[in-house]
């Protein structure tokens, strides 16, 4: 059986078609991209990456399955990462932990960042789960609140970036 490839590159305009369909229902567009509406739109993502840096799209036997950038960024100290997220076929492959491993190196070699941030929904059990396992430590819990109004937390998690 042969293992499934994974690469990268920088996401383009043409890969909205699809990177939209990813998110399969309104909690999961929530998790990876909070201010968007539902349904996910290609006009409401390119408006995202215009403002953002770094989108990158991660290909699994050379198809789009994963999306990431950087939401915020601050050259020589952090990148936080926002929009991720997978395709629903590519889910437990290793897709979330490679395009992670992508991003924190891109963190480390574009924008000499010292520490990768990301913010996790407590209700994604899946994605705080992903990131302690990828040495990411809560560093605080602040509230929000979701698209009904209800309170939720949104966990705040850090990782020191080793030194190229």
């Amino acid at each position: 059986m042969e293992l499934p490839v994974l690469s990268h590159r920088p996401a383009a305009a043409g890969d909205l078609d699809e990177v939209v369909r990813f998110p399969q229902d309104r909690d999961e567009l929530f998790y990876c991209y909070p201010k968007a509406s539902w349904p996910l739109t290609v006009g409401q993502l390119a408006a995202a990456m215009a403002e953002r840096r770094g989108s990158t799209l991660a290909l699994l036997d050379g198809r789009a399955a994963g999306f990431a950038n950087f939401y915020q960024w601050q050259p020589r100290e952090y990148c936080a990462l926002g929009n991720m997220m997978v395709a629903p076929w590519a889910r437990q492959h290793g897709v979330a932990q490679y395009l992670i491993e992508v991003m924190e190196k891109l963190a480390r070699d574009q924008y000499k960042a010292q520490v990768m941030k990301v913010s996790c929904f407590n209700a994604n059990a899946a994605g705080l789960l992903l990131y302690t396992r990828l040495g990411y430590r809560p560093q605080a819990i602040v509230e929000r609140a979701d698209p009904q109004g209800r309170r939720i937390a949104l966990v705040q998690l850090e990782k020191a970036l080793e030194p190229i």
